[in-house]
């Protein structure tokens, strides 16, 4: 018999280079990092929220990718991350900054209970887990910061995110290499919200980049 998939990732998860990692995250939450990372790579792995290949890769790819959105982000914003699936960016950063106030949304089931146990196993009583859709949220919340991660092409995206973005926040979109091209195919959408999109890399020696479309409008973008 071959192994089951939590056997697999506990043998293959391989932990940071701590000289990397203490660019990314203080030093007092990696603990915390490192639980989360020892949750996707076992009950992740088996309720299909990482696919076992991932989790070798687990921190360059996902954790530290992740993490490097927090420079963007001010202090004490209130940041909703949309179809947070396994909790990228969302979780990584709810443990990175506890200064955040974070809501993840998520619709599958399957998805919210395992965000909820994290939550719950981490003591993040800064997290807010809830089942929906984006667009279920639009008629009554605002937050100073959207995140999504290979959601949606910016285009669609918009039309989920922008509802919920406050008067001079921001969408941090997180992209690969396609971020210059939904750009621009996204220009109709923009001039129509009046916004301005940027593309953003962030790395530190040592790491994969991280591509962010950043989206901000009125003020924010030097409009009106």
């Amino acid at each position: 018999m071959g192994d089951s998939p939590s056997d697999v990732s506990r043998e293959t998860v391989r932990a940071p280079d701590p000289a990397v990692a203490a660019l990314v995250f203080a030093p007092d939450r990696l603990p915390g990092l490192e639980r989360y990372a020892a949750l996707l790579a076992t009950d992740g792995v088996v309720r299909g929220l990482i696919g076992p290949r991932e989790v070798p890769r687990l921190w360059d790819r996902h954790l530290l990718n992740c993490g490097l959105l927090s420079p963007l982000i001010a202090a004490g914003a209130a940041v909703v991350d949309l179809g947070s699936g396994a909790g990228l960016p969302g979780m990584v950063l709810a443990i990175a900054r506890p200064d955040l106030r974070v809501t993840l949304v998520e619709p599958m089931a399957r998805r919210v209970s395992f965000l909820e146990e994290v939550c719950a196993e981490l003591g993040l009583v800064t997290v807010e887990v809830v089942r929906a859709r984006a667009e279920s949220l639009a008629a009554e919340r605002r937050f100073d910061v959207v995140t999504a991660r290979a959601l949606a092409p910016l285009s669609r995206l918009l039309g989920w995110a922008w509802p919920l973005v406050a008067e001079d926040g921001v969408l941090l979109a997180m992209k690969g290499s396609s971020a210059a091209a939904e750009i621009s195919s996204a220009r109709p959408d923009l001039r129509r919200l009046r916004a301005r999109a940027e593309v953003v890399t962030c790395s530190v020696p040592g790491s994969s980049v991280t591509t962010v479309v950043r989206v901000v409008g009125g003020r924010t973008a030097g409009i009106g």
